[in-house]
């Protein structure tokens, strides 16, 4: 089935005065939308860069690490916010940044044992959008199944940066279906994505933290029932209630888009969560002053660690003065990590970061759970 890309000239056109300032990136099947606008003069009006990673090891590459899927709804808005963020580095403003990106599987020299599928993502600071395309099997060559996915992602980009499709309609079968999912978001979040600001709060109207909060930071990715568990805990030790922190950064991964932000609060209802910028534990001090900090052994051990301060044992252990300096205390919980429990207060940690801080015994608490067999159960399940 042939699948005609739109005018380039009129839509470079019109990404120019809507102001775009774009980073395209393609991961298994687009490319041809790159092609289609670097090959119309004008293009660099519009296009700040584009990535075509091919192998497994260049996603990884841009992403900070191995991917749990490479053709998914995850993979496409991480690249996409990698985008948007590369678009800012490269001078583009928050309001003209636009992330791009699309991941595929489609038709190879081997038979396909899953579905030919393409996932687009675009992130403004306004907004993520996803568009899912599962495309009918064998129905179409290579070469169309490639032109189709290069139409949706050019239409996606015209749609969410200019208010309009490009006009050329997508050649589809009566089964197949393009499912749009779009968040927009509040002013806080944009702040947040902008660095505006470094914390805005879920669930409560508090613009910034106050001093003193107890405070359990996670990726939470998901919130399980060993975090509640820990929450509980903390709470009667601290004796005071417990907000939870998570970071839409990270230091060497893109950012959360604002479908996963919104995915992973809802995990809060009824609970205080801090969206924040701190990436680092550092950098927590300074966001949530002489806080409690409720953590994993896990991450006790990394506070002095010299690898997470560029291998300098002087950077590390003036990190472990501040902490304890700036620290209202620790409490620290064992867990389970390499078919080992870790007891906390058995680690090699620095005196000074043992004075503030609790170990919560395993006989408090112990409950093996790992995030990442969710995560993989839940993507298996998808």
């Amino acid at each position: 089935m042939s699948q005609p890309l739109p005018d380039a000239v009129a839509m470079l056109e019109s990404l120019e005065r809507a102001g775009g300032r774009i980073v395209l990136v393609c991961a298994g099947g687009g490319s041809a939308a790159a092609a289609h606008l670097l090959t119309t003069p004008g293009s660099s009006s519009v296009l700040v860069e584009c990535l075509l990673p091919s192998a497994r090891e260049a996603i990884d590459a841009w992403l900070g690490g191995p991917q749990e899927g490479y053709c998914s709804s995850r993979a496409a808005r991480r690249l996409a916010v990698m985008a948007w963020q590369r678009a800012r580095r490269l001078g583009a403003p928050p309001q003209a940044a636009v992330g791009a990106a699309a991941t595929a599987s489609l038709k190879t020299r081997a038979p396909k044992r899953g579905r030919h599928r393409v996932f687009v993502a675009v992130q403004t600071i306004a907004a993520t959008s996803l568009a899912t395309l599962v495309l009918r099997t064998d129905a179409r060559t290579r070469a169309e199944e490639e032109a189709l996915a290069a139409a949706l992602l050019l239409d996606r980009v015209a749609t969410h940066v200019t208010g309009d499709s490009v006009r050329c309609p997508l050649s589809l079968f009566d089964d197949e279906t393009v499912v749009i999912e779009r968040h927009e978001a509040p002013p806080e979040w944009r702040q947040l994505l902008s660095g505006e600001r470094d914390a805005a709060s879920v669930g409560g109207p508090v613009d910034r933290p106050a001093a003193g909060l107890v405070v359990f930071p996670g990726s939470f990715d998901p919130l399980h029932e060993g975090h509640l568990r820990m929450a509980v805990i903390a709470q009667e030790i601290a004796e005071r209630p417990l907000d939870f922190e998570l970071s839409v950064v990270n230091v060497d991964k893109p950012a959360l888009d604002y479908i996963e932000m919104r995915d992973r609060a809802t995990q809060f209802a009824g609970r205080r969560l801090w969206l924040t910028r701190a990436a680092t534990f550092l950098e927590k001090l300074d966001v949530f002053p002489e806080g409690t900090f409720v953590m994993g052994a896990d991450t006790f051990a990394r506070l002095a660690d010299p690898r997470y301060y560029g291998g300098s044992a002087e950077a590390a252990e003036r990190a472990a003065h501040r902490i304890a300096g700036q620290a209202r205390g620790l409490i620290v919980f064992g867990r389970e990590r390499g078919g080992v429990f870790e007891d906390p207060a058995l680690l090699d940690v620095p005196r000074v970061l043992r004075e503030v801080a609790y170990f919560v015994s395993p006989r408090e608490f112990r409950l093996d759970i790992s995030s990442t067999e969710l995560r993989r159960r839940r993507d298996f399940a998808e």
